[in-house]
């Protein structure tokens, strides 16, 4: 109860930082009217805010600034190259027929054929500082016509300008870079500049004298006459409650939907769980109210996303990035546009591998890898949109390399923080799984050495479950783990259970020779084995399988004894106390509990048929009995988990070659030392 109340206390704390800013909204706004005659108090310069932000928008649409695209200079030399090898094969083919990289008037046709070694060399070296001279300069999708113009400028020394030496060669490097460019704007260089110029230009301000007249009540407020009321102090904050009440509905109801989400992915969801996904909701919206607009969508949504991913599963990280996603306080247009969609993806591909992760290492390598391919994703974005506003404006590449890294950063302290979260919270990460099915932990190292007969057990069942958990698609580490614990609690008298008892010794119930004794002793075995869980801090799912895998069943046994002595013993009292499988894994494990010990003891000669209507009778037991009703299994789903019981059980029992064992040869007497 007292986390259901911190839950609800959570979410209703995001709804209001969420819709913190239409709490202070301004009383007053440009275009409303006036509820006051407002006069000057005294004489002021008010700075004209909107004059201001109208010349930084025009500055931003019109100014820039473009630098040499290296890349693509080498390009148009290499360009440049081809054109002057194509020439010079057109000049040594004695068909005149033959296509080049230019048209070729005669004179230049007998100009190309005719020029000696040397003259080559000095006009191809003239075209090439020609063209050092022009790509230094920068190109920028001239006309062929100007390109021309441009060339036989800068190949003056060729001699006069209709001569076939400049011509053939102005119209060479007018080809070779016709429609292209080698500039790109440099959007670090373009900032900088326009605030240079808004510094150097002269702020506009509002000259206001004592007693001048600001606004009249009932006339539109301008936005001079907002200015100087802000100047004097005379706009007022408030809630605007129309648009305040949306938007704390808004995230109010975004919060809901994500922990039904949540508690439709995992029926057994606590509210624990729910107030952790709530509680990074409101760190990462009080970071935003706080931080925008430095903010960065990539280190406040990837982080928590791969976390809960992680802990609950992907969808319950998918619906807490989408809840994000939609509480952001910034409208996601704009500049907003490119950083949020990278963010979204990231965090997507982020949920879906988190949990298949099975080691804490991989959670590392994602660690290095998730920066690397937003810092990637977001400099293609940058180059792709070069010419458009996002892409002049965007950050520059330092900018994109700290917002990389503190997005690594702030996943490593994910990471880092993960176990301590996995022990407040309860969260069941994959690695955390591995580690605890490790059969060299203390608690299943005492299982095997005190109750080997338990523990082998134990082993089967792994095997069964485990088998019938991949045929449906259900969990097979949780299961694996929770078939590993299931039993512990016969640690507290091994030798009452039949597996632990060696073949000749007494049977301790029948020494005890109560019926009703005897069942507190098999219901003690799940009593204590939760109090094992609870001193081995083992997680809440794993724990489940203590007491579920027994559910409600009857004791039939220790009944018909209780019967035999008092016909009206009451069932009741012969059941284990439960609760019956929530969960699917819970009820495989039920279901291979009671199958093992039938399925060993089947002689060597029965079929495949006559195992599957055994395990078929087990199972119906058990629907009949309704312990199978709050496990979520359907029925096709149960069949096809007897079917791969019967598959393990033909792998346990299949046949091998009998070696024959040769007679020991008797080795000749020691012949007697002389």
């Amino acid at each position: 109860m007292p986390h259901k109340a911190a839950l609800l206390l959570a979410c209703i704390c995001v709804a209001i930082i969420s819709s913190w800013p239409w709490l202070v909204e301004p009383n007053l706004n440009p275009g409303l009217p006036a509820p006051f005659e407002a006069r000057a108090p005294k004489d002021a310069r008010v700075v004209d805010s909107e004059a201001h932000e109208q010349r930084r928008s025009q500055l931003i649409q019109s100014t820039f600034v473009q630098v040499i695209d290296q890349q693509e200079t080498t390009r148009l030399k290499k360009r440049l190259e081809r054109n002057l090898a194509e020439l010079e094969r057109v000049a040594r083919n004695p068909k005149t027929g033959r296509i080049g990289p230019v048209n070729l008037t005669a004179e230049e046709q007998t100009w190309l054929k005719n020029r000696s070694q040397q003259e080559r060399k000095r006009w191809d070296m003239a075209i090439r500082r020609a063209s050092e001279r022009m790509l230094s300069q920068g190109l920028n999708n001239l006309a062929l016509e100007q390109l021309q113009d441009a060339a036989s400028i800068q190949l003056a020394d060729l001699g006069e300008q209709n001569g076939p030496a400049r011509s053939l060669s102005s119209k060479l490097l007018a080809t070779s870079y016709q429609g292209s460019t080698n500039l790109r704007t440099d959007p670090a260089r373009s900032q900088r500049l326009i605030e240079e110029l808004i510094t150097k230009q002269d702020i506009p301000t509002i000259e206001v004298r004592r007693g001048d007249l600001i606004t009249s009540k009932g006339e539109p407020i301008s936005p001079r006459a907002y200015a100087v009321l802000n100047h004097f102090g005379l706009v007022s904050r408030g809630p605007d409650w129309g648009p305040w009440l949306s938007r704390f509905s808004t995230a109010l109801a975004g919060c809901g939907v994500m922990l039904l989400i949540m508690r439709r992915e995992r029926p057994c969801l606590e509210a624990r769980h729910g107030l952790l996904a709530v509680g990074l909701l409101l760190i990462t919206q009080v970071s935003k109210l706080w931080l925008v607009p430095e903010v960065s969508p990539l280190a406040l949504i990837v982080p928590p996303t791969l976390l809960l991913a992680q802990g609950l599963g992907t969808t319950c990280g998918l619906a807490w990035m989408a809840v994000e996603s939609l509480l952001w306080p910034m409208p996601v247009n704009g500049l907003g546009e490119g950083p949020m969609m990278i963010a979204c993806v990231v965090a997507a591909v982020a949920a879906f591998y988190a949990g298949r992760l099975r080691s804490r290492v991989q959670l590392l390598q994602m660690a290095f890898l998730l920066p690397l391919a937003a810092l990637l994703a977001e400099w293609l974005l940058l180059s792709v949109g070069g010419g458009g506003t996002w892409g002049r404006f965007a950050p520059n590449g330092n900018e994109l390399l700290s917002e990389a890294l503190l997005m690594g950063i702030l996943l490593m302290l994910a990471i880092l923080l993960t176990p301590i979260l996995e022990t407040s919270f309860g969260l069941l990460t994959r690695a955390r799984l591995l580690e605890l099915a490790d059969q060299e932990r203390p608690l299943l190292r005492r299982l095997s050495a005190e109750a080997p007969g338990t523990f082998e057990h134990t082993l089967m069942i792994c095997g069964l479950a485990e088998e019938g958990a991949r045929a449906i698609g259900a969990d097979v580490d949780l299961i694996r783990t929770g078939a590993l614990y299931h039993d512990v609690g016969k640690l507290h008298a091994p030798k009452w259970f039949i597996e632990n008892q060696i073949e000749g010794e007494e049977n301790p119930h029948d020494q005890l020779n109560n019926p009703h004794g005897s069942v507190e002793v098999l219901q003690a075995h799940v009593d204590e084995g939760l109090k094992l869980a609870r001193r081995y801090r083992l997680p809440r799912r794993v724990a489940d399988f203590i007491p579920e895998h027994q559910g409600t069943l009857k004791m039939g046994y220790f009944l018909h004894l209780a019967r035999e002595v008092d016909p009206s013993a009451a069932e009741r009292n012969f059941r284990y106390r439960g609760p019956t499988p929530r969960s699917r894994e819970t009820g495989i494990l039920m279901l291979a509990d009671g199958c093992e010990a039938c399925l060993r003891s089947l002689p060597p000669n029965t079929s495949d048929r006559e195992a599957h209507a055994t395990v078929k009778r087990i199972v119906e037991e058990r629907q009949r009995d309704g312990q199978l009703k709050k496990s979520s299994l359907s029925r096709a789903e149960v069949e096809l988990v007897g079917r791969a019981f019967v598959r393990v059980w033909r792998r346990m029992r299949h046949r091998r070659i009998p070696y024959p064992i040769p007679a020991r040869k008797a080795f000749p007497p020691l012949a007697a030392k002389s």
